[in-house]
């Protein structure tokens, strides 16, 4: 008994750590509200929207957030590197504790 209060113990002890630096996809959802959404919001006209549009042609959703092929990686890449006209983010803008939680946020399947 005692020594699986003891394993146990050890595994919260390393789990813990872990645990507490998942990415929060609602902070996630507040930083692609803040910086993202508009260039790449769902308001008719926006940059970014339009050109991911132009791109796909209808074969994936242009607005970032109603996207299900992202992957953490790629988000990161084009946040911290740019693409075309958007702009690279600083780590001054977008700190890397934020950039995980919007990679992660956008990198989400939804239905």
């Amino acid at each position: 008994m005692k020594t699986r209060l003891l394993c146990l113990a050890m595994l919260l002890l390393v789990c813990r750590p872990a645990l507490a630096q998942e990415p929060d996809l609602k902070r996630g959802a507040e930083v692609y509200q803040y910086w993202c959404s508009a260039c790449h919001g769902p308001q008719t006209g926006t940059p970014g929207t339009t050109a991911l549009a132009a791109r796909y042609k209808g074969e994936k959703p242009a607005v970032l957030d109603q996207r299900t092929d992202l992957t953490v990686q790629t988000v990161r890449f084009f946040v911290r590197n740019a693409v075309s006209v958007m702009p690279f983010f600083r780590k001054t803008e977008i700190g890397d504790a934020d950039l995980a939680a919007l990679a992660a946020y956008l990198a989400a399947k939804r239905p």
